[in-house]
């Protein structure tokens, strides 16, 4: 027997990855080149050739029971110090090794710092739509999500409800910017006025409230925007940062968590975060990719493969009639569906063998993600099939 905690997981496996395992079984019916599967935000962008390069020199040059063995649950200190600098140079920070902790990709450090901060029944916000596995690890603690529901004229966080929604039980706010799945950058106005609305409150109801900086798609941003950097605007600001996607390594687990010396409680914080990291089950973040990381530090993915898809598929769309706020960063587009069921539009595209995930599975029914990290050719050869599926919803195709 399963325990009952897991029970609710069956029922409610992940869409995304139930729909990445149907693009597997079309791809073995129809052929790869005829399936169109937008389902999973794996990066079609090689990773730099430096990190193969790191890899290579790192085995053949390195001590191997330094590059294979334990260290520091927080991570090799001269990685960390490596990344600090970076940081600091990028974005003005004053940071040391010493504020960030190497973790087992994002998702593992939000699930430290999570597991850090937060006590049974307290409460962590979140705005719709975000990526459902936030739920998960605020239950792993014994945590409360709390929804605030989805400005969908902007997909900017909905300011006014979040204001209602803090209570003496909250305990963290995660936000995620670029954005998943709408693929949306939170302006620096949104994030002035988001850091006031907590001082208020902090004030308010006398306790301490952590800002949880979901970053993994922080270096995907086009068309000249700035990404603002959390920590500048409001001292109690946690960094989580994954190299999954702006270094195309999503199976090496690799990223960090920044805590600065401004947050309350740093220094116990840092501490305690080391112990999560190591009771959690994952003891330290992978050695060899760390070293890796520690000389590509400053390496970026090819950007312009993404943009030149975003385009392509977004200005696709649109001219078929299709609505869609044009994404600013990350590599997805929210389209809105043309019926109110979105599942039931997601059931259609694959009579056209084309696989999106439904909005509902990001707590916000009525749209679906479109996630554009595949193939140019994948994107152009979709579009005769997303006009038939347009056809069948009546969309009328604009004039050229």
């Amino acid at each position: 027997m399963i325990a009952e905690k897991m029970k609710p997981f069956l029922k409610n496996n992940s869409a995304i990855r139930m729909m990445f395992e149907e693009g597997k079984r079309l791809k073995s019916i129809y052929g790869a080149e005829n399936v169109f599967d937008f389902s999973l935000g794996n990066p079609s962008v090689p990773a730099p050739d430096c990190v193969r390069q790191a890899i290579i020199d790192l085995v053949n040059e390195e001590d191997p029971t330094v590059i294979h063995g334990y260290m520091s649950n927080a991570g090799f200190e001269d990685v960390r110090q490596t990344i600090a600098e970076s940081l600091n140079r990028r974005f003005g920070t004053s940071f040391a090794g010493k504020n960030l902790i190497m973790t087992v990709g994002a998702a593992s450090g939000l699930n430290v710092i999570l597991k850090t901060i937060v006590n049974p029944g307290e409460e962590v916000i979140v705005f719709a739509p975000y990526f459902l596995e936030y739920g998960s690890y605020v239950r792993n603690y014994d945590g409360v999500l709390v929804e605030v529901s989805p400005n969908t004229e902007t997909f900017q966080p909905n300011l006014e409800e979040f204001r209602e929604k803090i209570t003496g039980k909250t305990r963290a706010v995660i936000v995620n910017t670029p954005h998943n799945p709408t693929g949306v950058v939170y302006s620096e106005d949104t994030i002035k006025a988001l850091a006031a609305i907590l001082e208020e409150k902090q004030k308010e109801f006398d306790t301490v409230i952590y800002l949880i900086s979901d970053e993994p798609y922080r270096e995907l941003a086009y068309d000249g925007v700035e990404v603002p950097y959390l920590t500048k605007y409001y001292a109690n600001t946690v960094v989580g940062y994954s190299y999954s996607k702006s270094l195309s390594l999503p199976g090496e687990r690799i990223g960090y968590l920044v805590i600065p010396d401004e947050a309350d409680g740093s220094e116990d914080m840092i501490t305690a975060a080391t112990i999560a990291n190591r009771i959690s089950g994952a003891v330290n973040a992978p050695s060899l990719i760390q070293k890796v990381i520690g000389r590509c530090v400053d390496a970026k993915t090819d950007v312009d493969a993404y943009d030149r898809n975003r385009k392509a598929l977004y200005e696709g769309l649109i001219d078929l009639g299709f609505s869609c706020i044009r994404p600013q960063g990350a590599f997805y587009l929210f389209l809105k569906s043309p019926v109110a069921d979105e599942k039931e539009f997601c059931s259609a595209g694959k009579k056209y063998n084309i696989l999106m995930v439904p909005g509902s599975s990001f707590a916000c029914p009525g749209y679906v993600r479109l996630a554009y990290c595949v193939s140019y050719e994948t994107i152009i050869n979709s579009l005769p099939q997303f006009e038939k599926l347009a056809q069948e919803y009546g969309l009328q195709k604009k004039q050229s």
